[in-house]
């Protein structure tokens, strides 16, 4: 069983970290940190076992490595943040170099950006199939969801979660009534909503989550189930988790940004051929208290793939458009990736 805070304690804290994320942000807006030299780098990253590539870059210092291959000294910065918005915000401000989010703060941020700071994807963190989990008995589809339920999520209507519910009730109700259920939804870090949806008897009884969360509550609560899949919301496989960068960073940052591919690339094949040993990382790194063997299962799960290649992107872009969530319209998942070899052909 994982041990968690109570909802009220973690909820408490939430906000308390919210108010100093405010504070700094805001301040950063005010005073924007100025661009650092090459050989520095700042990753912001969130929670679960889809940042595993960082987690064991991070781990084995990879991105030193391959720095120092390069002639330069990288010392690199981890912040730990919780929804896009939170993420999309800090990379603005020029609180971070490279962001770690879903693809729907990647379609925001890319559009919020053209043809200024030009805010494009770096690389895919792999496939993973994201669950709506519900607690709730009556709930079996999303047409059963009332003013009654509560889903949690990273960001209401902007983190990939929130895109891929508001396509869901597009095809459900219409595309008029695409955010027909941002009404019923809560911003909330993963790990709290994941106490909500085992515990039960809160207000939260859906949490549209990412991998290890939605396992543990579907292994540890016998009422939770699956709604809806990612997958099949998306047409198959895709990358829900991405990073991204200034077109300046890039620019002015090439030895470093180089070093930060090669990184992800040996991390990716580190995954794939030691599972084992990535889930030692994972727990190691993150300090999550999960069983060794359970998280294994997560890792080597069929539907999870850790590449670096962006795999069907281009749908939630297309729809993000024409519901006018970005004003520019994407023709190729190329528009808001920057072309590198390391991430090969994508989608």
């Amino acid at each position: 069983m994982n041990h968690f805070l109570t909802l009220k304690q973690r909820l408490a804290r939430y906000a308390g970290a919210s108010a100093l994320a405010l504070v700094i942000a805001v301040l950063a807006l005010v005073s924007p940190t100025p661009a650092l030299a090459e050989g520095r780098l700042r990753i912001a990253e969130q929670y679960g076992i889809v940042y595993l590539l960082l987690n064991v870059a991070r781990d084995q210092q990879l991105i030193e490595k391959y720095g120092k291959q390069a002639g330069v000294d990288i010392d690199v910065e981890w912040v730990k943040l919780s929804g896009g918005a939170a993420v999309n915000d800090a990379l603005l401000s020029g609180g971070v170099d490279i962001a770690a989010a879903g693809v729907g703060p990647l379609l925001t941020i890319w559009d919020r950006t053209h043809g200024r700071q030009n805010v494009k994807g770096v690389a895919s963190l792999g496939n993973f199939p994201y669950y709506l989990v519900s607690n709730n008995p009556a709930v079996k589809s999303i047409a059963d969801l009332s003013d009654k339920d509560r889903i949690a999520l990273p960001a209401v209507g902007v983190s990939v979660q929130a895109r891929v519910l508001q396509l869901a009730a597009a095809r459900q109700w219409g595309d008029d009534q695409y955010a027909r259920l941002d009404a019923i939804s809560v911003a909330m870090p993963h790990p709290d909503a994941t106490a909500a949806i085992i515990s039960g008897g809160t207000e939260i009884t859906a949490h549209f989550g990412n991998p290890p969360f939605q396992d543990q509550e579907l292994a540890q609560n016998p009422q939770a189930r699956i709604v809806l899949n990612s997958y099949d919301v998306l047409g198959g496989p895709s990358s829900s988790t991405v990073l991204f960068a200034t077109e300046k960073f890039r620019n002015e940052n090439p030895k470093t940004y180089g070093a930060f591919l090669k990184a992800l690339q040996e991390a990716a094949q580190f995954v794939t051929a030691h599972p084992q040993e990535a889930a030692d990382t994972y727990l190691r790194v993150t300090g999550a208290k999960l069983d060794r063997d359970f998280l294994v299962k997560v890792i080597t799960n069929p539907d999870v793939s850790f590449t670096l290649q962006p795999n069907n992107t281009l749908v939630l872009a297309q729809f993000m458009h024409k519901i006018g969530a970005i004003k520019n319209p994407a023709a190729s998942w190329r528009d808001y990736f920057f072309e590198d070899a390391a991430i090969g052909q994508g989608s």
